[in-house]
C-alpha cells in the first residue's frame, strides 16, 4: 500500500495559540459541555454495508443501491430521508419537534442533503467538512443545546458510493481499477437527536468537542485519503486529550472516522510523537468485512463514522459497557478540480467525547 511522504510526515504542525483565555466552559481548543445529550439514533444502509459485521445494528438495509429512485443522488437523499423518519418514529416525535437540522453530505453544494431538507419542515443549516461532517454537526448541535439556543437538534449525514465515485473519481460503470490504498465510500445515512435535557431516554452525553484546524502534509494522491487525513486526526486528538487531561485508560475506545488501514498506523505514529500511545479503532475498518468484501483499505464517506457511531459506539455507551468513548471524524477537503490542478489535499478532523448516561 502507498504510504505518505516520509519527509512531510516527520514535521508536526506548530502548536495552535489561541487568544481566548481558558474558562470553565473551554480549555484550549476544547469546548466543555454540560447539558447536551444524544437521545436517539437511526441508520439506513445499502446492501453492501448490510452484509458487513455491523449489519444487526442498522435499522434498515436497502435491497438495492437506487432505493427505487432514478439516480444515485436521489437515492442518497432517500437514505437520509428514511433515517430521519426512522429517528422520529423511534422517539415518537414529529419533524416539527426539532428546532434545527444540521446535516451534510459529500456532493457538490451538498445537494443530497438540501433536497432532503426541502421535504423536512425544520430550519436547516447545511454543513460540509467532507467525512468529518458528522462530528462537526454533533459538536455544533451540542454547543447550541448546551448554550440554551436550541432544545432539540436533528443531526444527519449521508454518502453514496456510486454518487461519490461519479463526482470524485470515475463512474462505476467504467469499472476502473483502484489501488490498494483507496477506500470504499459508504452507502448509508444516520440521524441523531441531540437535546439539552435527556429525560429518561439518554443514549450518551456529549461531554466535549474539539474543533479541528486544517492540516496539509502535501499528500496529492486522491486514492490515498488515509495518509492525507491522518495528520489532521493526530493534531486534533492530541489537542483533545491534552485539553481534557485524558489518556487511553480513560476511554473504552478511541475511534477515528475513516483513516482505514493506511491512515491508522500513520496517525498512531504521529500521536506517539505527541506523547500518546493510543490503539485506534477506525470506523472505515469496522464497517466492512475485508476478508469477504472488496473494499481495499476500508470504508470512507460522510456516513461512515455516523453509521458506526449509531450501530456500534452508542449501543456500547447506552448499555454501560464503555464509560466513555472518543470519536474523531476525519475529512479530506479537496475537489476533483483542485487535485487535477496539482493541489495537495488539506484535511480536517473534529473530536467529540461521549459518556455513558450514568458516568460522572
Amino acid at each position: 500500500m502507498a504510504v505518505p511522504n516520509t519527509d512531510a510526515a516527520r514535521a508536526l504542525p506548530p502548536p495552535l495559540t489561541l487568544s481566548v483565555p481558558p474558562t470553565e466552559r473551554r480549555k484550549g481548543r476544547t469546548m466543555l459541555l454540560r447539558q447536551a445529550w444524544i437521545t436517539g439514533a437511526a441508520s439506513v444502509v445499502g446492501p453492501t454495508e448490510g452484509r458487513g459485521p455491523l449489519s444487526e445494528g442498522f435499522d434498515e438495509v436497502a435491497d438495492d443501491h437506487l432505493l427505487g429512485r432514478g439516480s444515485w443522488e436521489k437515492a442518497e437523499s432517500e437514505l437520509m430521508r428514511r433515517a430521519l423518519a426512522r429517528l422520529c418514529d423511534r422517539m415518537g416525535l414529529r419533524q416539527g419537534d426539532f428546532d434545527l437540522l444540521l446535516a451534510g453530505d459529500l456532493l457538490n453544494q451538498t445537494v443530497a442533503t438540501a433536497f432532503t431538507a426541502r421535504d423536512v419542515d425544520v430550519p436547516f443549516c447545511g454543513l460540509y467538512n467532507a467525512c468529518a461532517t458528522f462530528t462537526e454537526a454533533v459538536g455544533l448541535a451540542a454547543a447550541l443545546c448546551d448554550g440554551g439556543y436550541c432544545r432539540r437538534v436533528a443531526v444527519a449525514t449521508s454518502s453514496h458510493h456510486d454518487a461519490a465515485e461519479r463526482q470524485y473519481r470515475f463512474p462505476t460503470e467504467l469499472g476502473n481499477q483502484r489501488p490498494p490504498s483507496s477506500q470504499w465510500t459508504a452507502t448509508g445515512a444516520a440521524a441523531l437527536a441531540v437535546e439539552a435535557a435527556a429525560g429518561t431516554r439518554a443514549w450518551a452525553r456529549i461531554a466535549a468537542f474539539t474543533p479541528g484546524r486544517v492540516v496539509d502534509y502535501g499528500i496529492r494522491d486522491p486514492f490515498n485519503m488515509g495518509a492525507a487525513m491522518a495528520p489532521a486526526a493526530a493534531d486534533t486528538l492530541a489537542a483533545h486529550l491534552f485539553d481534557l487531561g485524558f489518556g487511553p485508560q480513560d476511554y473504552g475506545a478511541v475511534y477515528t472516522g475513516d483513516l482505514a488501514l493506511v491512515g491508522v498506523p500513520v496517525c498512531e505514529d504521529l500521536l506517539r510523537v505527541h506523547g500518546h500511545a493510543l490503539h485506534l479503532h477506525d470506523c472505515g475498518v469496522e464497517l466492512y468485512d475485508r476478508g469477504h468484501q472488496d473494499v481495499h483499505a476500508g470504508g470512507s464517506g460522510a456516513a461512515c463514522c455516523a453509521l458506526v457511531c449509531a450501530a456500534r459506539i452508542l449501543p456500547e455507551l447506552r448499555a454501560g459497557t464503555w464509560r466513555r468513548a472518543c470519536l474523531c471524524g476525519t475529512g479530506a477537503l479537496h475537489s476533483p478540480t483542485t487535485y487535477q490542478q496539482g493541489e495537495s489535499i488539506p484535511a480536517v478532523a473534529h473530536a467529540i467525547t461521549l459518556q455513558a448516561p450514568g458516568a460522572g
